[in-house]
């Protein structure tokens, strides 16, 4: 079994992690799982170290489970936002869920005959026949108010103020949590660091309410070398479904990609091993104007989200383009 805490490190994909996460993966198969909100049909390159997470958790011989958010979606994720956001139809949620649930499938091992084969759930589910009596009498109880006021989720918006709604997410995502421990086997809940507040608890819900040894870890929130959020671009989102973004304007994006965050990129986006990653950055740093690096990730991650037929589209197009290939006559 890889030692997938190992692995992560040193990609640089490891931020916060509960004691004992490292020994617990390395001494039994274990179920983990993230949550992807529904909020577009479509994910975007922002979803994509979550989606990575999942595969190296697979590829290191874990059961990776991947919860889509009928309900959450519904209630709204206050993490990382400075307000409220508007509240999509039914309808928009469960076609979004239908959505990424076809994209999701493309990098995970959904065999059932595989003893670690991916899941696909949705907390709707187990949220659709619960009332809201039940709900602050059965998990409610078990959480203060002065424990979930000192999230930074919560912190950061109580100056601008925070629906009761918002205030309430920890404790549904903390409910999910609970739910696949208890009918799933999940031990391990994994997302990008400002998640690690629903996280935890998560983990103190289960803690009060089944006495559970649970795990988590958290990665890094990526941000480009010159302080920009990663993945904007002027025209918005890079989108993983070609009808938003088209192939040939994704490959472009990590084409594109500044050097140092190129060399950052190449870790975390791609299954290059340690030692091709670091003989790239090698060749890259004697000769940075071939953009060794923007060529292999922009390569691997078409390959990886289109497939390869359509990044040789995308690269022919770009030697016609940038006048490697001559024109017909």
């Amino acid at each position: 079994m890889t030692n997938l805490i190992a692995e992560l490190t040193w990609r640089g994909l490891l931020q916060d992690i509960i004691p004992g996460t490292d020994e617990q993966l390395q001494k039994e198969m274990t179920t983990g799982y993230i949550g992807f909100d529904p909020t577009a049909d479509s994910l975007h390159i922002g979803n994509l170290v979550p989606v990575i997470l999942l595969m190296h958790l697979q590829k290191a011989g874990h059961k990776p489970i991947v919860l889509v958010g009928g309900a959450t979606g519904m209630v709204g994720d206050p993490s990382g936002k400075s307000a409220e956001r508007n509240m999509l139809p039914i309808e928009q949620i469960n076609h979004n869920i239908e959505a990424q649930k076809k994209q999701l499938s493309k990098f995970l091992q959904f065999d059932p005959s595989l003893p670690n084969h991916a899941e696909i759930v949705n907390n709707y589910d187990w949220f659709q026949n619960i009332t809201f009596l039940d709900f602050i009498r059965d998990i409610g109880k078990h959480i203060t108010v002065n424990y979930m006021m000192s999230k930074d989720s919560v912190q950061n918006r109580l100056e601008s103020g925070m629906s009761f709604t918002e205030f309430s997410y920890q404790l549904v995502q903390g409910y999910d949590f609970y739910y696949l421990n208890q009918h799933k086997n999940v031990r391990l809940q994994m997302g990008g660091s400002d998640q690690w507040g629903n996280i935890v608890t998560g983990t103190e819900l289960i803690r009060k309410k089944s006495g559970n040894e649970v795990f988590a870890f958290t990665a890094p929130l990526l941000k480009k070398a010159d302080g920009g959020k990663f993945g904007k671009t002027e025209t918005g989102n890079i989108w993983l479904d070609k009808n938003k973004t088209s192939a040939y304007k994704f490959y472009q994006f990590w084409l594109n990609a500044a050097d140092d965050d190129a060399t950052r990129y190449i870790k975390v986006f791609t299954f290059l091993n340690q030692e091709t990653i670091e003989n790239l950055i090698a060749q890259h740093l004697e000769a940075p104007h071939l953009r060794i690096l923007q060529k292999q990730l922009a390569e691997q991650l078409t390959v990886l989200v289109h497939g390869q037929e359509a990044f040789e589209h995308a690269l022919h197009a770009s030697q016609i383009l940038f006048g490697k290939i001559p024109l017909m006559p």
